[in-house]
């Protein structure tokens, strides 16, 4: 169980491509003082949130709710770790044009996630990993078993995750807030925790919108 969970987090850095975040917006408007224009930036803010006061039918659900949040925040900077040592990884494969210097760079970087962080990964209980697993995909747009599968081969993808699913844990299992409660829960835990400065704010890679989500699901109970 230990070394699937490392294994995850490890993968999830080598083995896909990093979103390219779009360029902020730098529209100027003009602004006329006795004749002359003078151009000054626009300012685009970041989307304020209204949030709705959490609602349980009983205590069990709610106590479900709050397991989950505990959960979800202990394990969301590993996923946000994952899709910054990506980009990290890309852009400084970009500038190596030798393959045997950019293997021995992604070692390296390999080497120093799993002494800085194999300690903390090893206490994630089964159900942590698996929520690790969603926010992984959630990160970086891509299933742990796509990157066993494209770093390991098709064979190995397989084997890992028939592993992993006598731990309960699925390493094809994705990020779907739009149609599964517990993944739009997930998501509402992250946006509250952002709103307060819990946890650093990283967007997710997938397309949704957060206040679609939230009124499609008020609607549905």
């Amino acid at each position: 169980m230990k070394r699937i969970i490392f294994f995850i987090l490890t993968l999830s850095v080598f083995c896909v491509q990093a979103q390219v975040e779009e360029p902020a917006d730098t529209t100027r408007t003009l602004y006329f003082v006795d004749g002359d224009s003078i151009p000054v930036p626009e300012i685009v803010l970041e989307p304020v949130y209204i949030f709705q006061p959490l609602k349980f039918n009983d205590r069990k659900e709610r106590i479900q709710y709050y397991i989950l949040r505990r959960k979800t925040i202990k394990v969301y900077p590993y996923a946000k770790l994952a899709a910054e040592r990506l980009v990290q990884l890309n852009e400084r494969l970009e500038q190596i044009e030798s393959k045997r210097k950019r293997r021995q760079y992604t070692k390296r970087l390999q080497k120093y996630m799993e002494e800085e962080f194999t300690e903390e990964l090893k206490k994630l209980t089964r159900t942590e990993g698996q929520i690790l697993v969603k926010l992984i995909h959630r990160q970086t747009g891509v299933t742990t078993f796509d990157l066993v599968k494209e770093l390991r081969s098709g064979w190995r993808a397989f084997w890992y995750n028939t592993t992993a699913s006598m731990f309960d844990i699925s390493l094809k299992e994705e990020f779907h807030p739009e149609s599964v409660h517990e993944d739009y829960l997930i998501e509402d835990i992250l946006q509250r925790a952002f709103a307060v400065n819990r946890i650093p704010r990283q967007p997710s890679v997938l397309d949704y919108d957060y206040a679609t989500l939230t009124n499609k699901w008020a609607n549905r109970q």
